[in-house]
């Protein structure tokens, strides 16, 4: 089920481009959404679920990129990516986590809301401060790391495969 080739090229640096995507954008679209209610007001369950697609694509990069691994010479460089890319989970996981509780913080009533709102109704405000200050700190803090990760994972991945393949002189 894991998927190894599309179209007859290796996975790996097709799929790691939707990761490369959706991470970051997943990661700035929680802190918008964190630190503004009008941007999650907008957003609305479009944040956790767009942290969910980030997430799924993540193990199915790291199962192909290990296929691939298998498959090509092997070097520091291709060993120091794959170790760096096994580190990419448990951020993408606090992303899809920390999604979900900023999403269930701003549909929450604070205790300073009137109950005259129908249950199950969106609000229209933010969470209390200290809920919100919380919600707007673990966003910052998993979404750099997050942000951070992929960068270090990508920069090792080129350097296995473009080190010593190039002059810097034309022919």
């Amino acid at each position: 089920m894991d998927p190894t080739l599309i179209n007859g090229i290796p996975a790996h640096p097709l799929l790691v481009h939707v990761v490369v995507v959706l991470l970051p954008l997943s990661a700035l679209c929680l802190v918008a959404c964190a630190a503004w209610p009008p941007v999650m007001r907008r957003f609305g369950l479009a944040l956790p679920v767009l942290a969910l697609v980030s997430l799924v694509f993540v193990p199915l990069t790291t199962s192909a990129g290990e296929w691939l691994q298998e498959r090509v010479p092997e070097s520091s460089l291709v060993e120091k990516h794959a170790e760096m890319g096994d580190e990419l989970l448990p951020w993408a996981i606090g992303l899809l986590v920390v999604a979900v509780l900023v999403w269930f913080a701003y549909r929450r009533p604070s205790s300073s809301e009137l109950p005259a709102t129908a249950p199950g109704t969106a609000r229209t405000g933010r969470p209390a401060t200290v809920v919100w200050a919380i919600a707007v700190v673990l966003s910052v803090v998993v979404a750099v790391g997050a942000v951070v990760q992929v960068y270090r994972i990508g920069d090792s991945g080129a350097k296995s495969v473009w080190r010593g393949s190039f002059t810097t002189s034309g022919n």
